[in-house]
């Protein structure tokens, strides 16, 4: 797994977005405007995801490489580190779980307008 399976995953998702707005170290992935995924070009072994704050603790608790995201806010987000007992599938379902946290924050005309994107 790199950062560039990553990005391109992240990508894939529907009205997906790339942008530097933390600087040119880091890209972040948003729908909406509003964040699902972050990489830190300084350390391209690991990826930022949003997280249910109960799942998070389950997480952290069961794989060495899931830990709280250094200067996020550690109840909602993970860094998820590569080539660690974090299986590549999980990465990904990790990702899609981020994306599933951010729409459900939005209005529900938002989350079906989303829903109807992905049906196609």
């Amino acid at each position: 797994m790199n950062i560039e399976d990553i990005r391109n995953y992240c990508l894939a998702k529907p009205l997906a977005t790339e942008d530097s707005a933390f600087g040119p170290d880091g890209i972040l992935f948003r729908v909406y405007n509003k964040i699902f995924a972050y990489i830190d070009l300084d350390r391209p072994d690991l990826v930022v995801t949003k997280c249910d704050p109960d799942y998070a603790i389950t997480l952290r608790d069961k794989y060495n490489g899931i830990r709280g995201a250094w200067h996020w806010n550690k109840k909602y987000w993970n860094k998820v580190m590569f080539d660690t007992d974090v299986p590549d599938e999980l990465v990904y379902e990790l990702i899609d779980h981020s994306l599933s946290e951010v729409l459900k924050k939005l209005p529900k005309k938002t989350q079906t307008a989303y829903a109807e994107l992905t049906k196609h």
